[in-house]
């Protein structure tokens, strides 16, 4: 076994029983904890696979949660908080971005054969660096740690927990049931050093009387020898940005905004390698907007405005759109008055024609858009990550409100869009460049603009041009989704540190007494 890292930082690290039982909101409200009360804090997740990227200040691209709680604790992320990323490009294959960068496209096998070996090494390494830059760093395993068949190549659980000398807390979801037998479980499939790690339990997502589980809390504890630190209520209505798209499928996929009160119906169609879905939680902060997420041409309907999202193969989720009969309901909606947006690879698929002749994203070379926009757009090897500011430009009759308006956000995306007719003019100007189209009418526009929507000005103006074109008097209150940001860290730090015994977490740390001052 190797020696631990020297880390000056102390450390703490939360793993699960399994995936999606909160590992990542569970991290994020500890460092916000922690923020609060004066430490020097930051996360780490050595291996991180999601879709759903961040893009750090230097343009370098990490796995979105691991941003989220970079912003928890008020700093700037850096890619040493998440140096691996892996972003599935087709069944058992995926891109492998190292330190924010492509590497490579390598398949389940070959990863883990030829390249974990290396990059034990530069988890390490990005590990020490953040613990001889912080008080403490947080962790954040992956899946659950007693996955036998991945344990002898463990870069992201029990071995991270290993070199960097961390205290574990397991986290358990008590909504899926059998809690007990899930913690249990996962211990007596650890070995006697791994489970020694082990120094507390946190019961996540509670609903009910905690009384009628305290005899079972009771049992765990005598059986195991190891504290249940919190059982932690499920909280509702929390604005923190989700990673895995597993959070969609939990949402009502048939469900008509109008329904529940909502004056303007967003329809985001839920591609199958969606990307980057964040960029529409800000519209979900509007009080007159219902966001629902599309994967049937039968449950479109018609909505006020339909967006097609970002993806990690393009040509292959324009494939599935013509497929399933939702490229034709997308078209006919638009006929029939709806807005269309696309963001990213959405805004691909607008154009007439995408070309991939190196077969970079896909074994697809060429693949017809909709057609909805004179675009072609063709793929090539480098990536471009970079975070982008500057104007909106258009001069079209609908966005003339807002032409001069700041605007800003981040790309991510292979393949280049050219113009296929000499009149073309962008909707901003970005980083010195150019960026976007719209159709004649107004009602389609594309951007490669990621983050286009957290625009909060921008964002309002163009949801009361849409909601002036119905007839609906404007909403005049512009939200501030950054306020909103911010305020549900603190609602769901406190709501976390009202649940858990931090006196007995910070004892178990070593970090004696609380800080009690920025």
């Amino acid at each position: 076994m190797r020696r631990p890292l020297v880390l000056r930082a102390k450390t703490i690290m939360v793993q699960g029983t399994a995936s999606d039982v909160g590992k990542s909101v569970l991290t994020a409200a500890l460092c916000r904890i922690f923020y609060q009360d004066g430490w020097r804090v930051a996360p780490y997740k050595s291996q991180n696979m999601a879709l759903n990227s961040y893009v750090t200040a230097c343009g370098k691209e990490i796995g979105r949660a691991q941003g989220m709680q970079a912003e928890a604790c008020g700093i700037e992320a850096t890619t040493d908080m998440n140096p691996i990323l892996l972003k599935p490009t087709r069944d058992m294959t995926a891109q492998i971005v190292v330190h924010g960068v492509p590497h490579e496209e390598m398949s389940a096998r070959r990863y883990r054969e030829d390249y974990l070996p290396l990059a034990a090494g530069i988890v390490r390494e990005a590990l020490d660096r953040l613990g001889a830059a912080y008080d403490l760093v947080v962790i954040e395993g992956a899946g659950s740690p007693a996955e036998i068949n991945l344990k002898s190549r463990d870069i992201v659980n029990m071995r991270v927990a290993e070199w960097a000398d961390a205290p574990v807390l397991l986290a358990a979801d008590i909504d899926r049931g059998g809690v007990f037998a899930a913690i249990v479980g996962t211990l007596e499939l650890l070995e006697p050093h791994e489970r020694r790690r082990i120094k507390g339990f946190l019961i996540n997502k509670f609903r009910g009387d905690l009384s009628l589980l305290q005899p079972g809390l009771d049992w765990l504890e005598q059986r195991t020898g190891i504290p249940v630190l919190g059982v932690i209520p499920h909280l509702a209505g929390l604005d923190i940005e989700a990673e895995d798209s597993v959070v969609l499928d939990k949402r009502s996929r048939g469900h008509n905004a109008r329904s529940a009160g909502k004056e303007l119906d967003v329809a985001v169609i839920r591609l199958p390698r969606i990307s980057n879905f964040t960029d529409f939680d800000p519209l979900e902060s509007e009080p007159d907007v219902g966001v629902r997420f599309v994967q049937e041409a039968s449950d479109l309907g018609e909505p006020d405005i339909v967006v097609l999202p970002g993806s990690k193969n393009t040509l292959e989720d324009l494939a599935h759109l013509y497929d399933s009969g939702l490229a034709r309901a997308i078209t006919e909606a638009v006929a029939g008055g709806s807005r269309l947006v696309g963001i990213c690879g959405g805004y691909q698929m607008l154009g007439v024609r995408l070309k991939d002749p190196e077969q970079v994203e896909s074994l697809l070379e060429e693949v017809d858009g909709l057609g909805l926009l004179p675009l072609e757009t063709t793929f090539y090897r480098h990536k471009k990550t970079v975070r982008a500011a500057g104007t909106s430009v258009s001069r079209h009759r609908r966005w003339q409100e807002w032409q001069g308006a700041p605007i800003e956000g981040y790309e991510i995306h292979m393949g280049q869009t050219t113009w296929l007719t000499p009149q073309a003019a962008p909707l901003f100007e970005l980083n010195g460049g150019t960026d976007g189209a719209i159709s004649e009418d107004g009602l389609v526009w594309g951007t490669y603009l990621h983050g286009v929507f957290h625009n909060d000005a921008f964002r309002r103006s163009w949801l009361n041009e849409v909601r002036s074109a119905k007839g609906l008097p404007p909403v005049t209150e512009v939200v501030s989704f950054h306020s909103r940001k911010t305020a549900a860290f603190d609602r769901l730090a406190d709501h976390v540190r009202a649940h858990v015994d931090m006196a007995k977490l910070y004892d178990i740390i070593g970090m004696g007494a609380v800080k009690t001052s920025l």
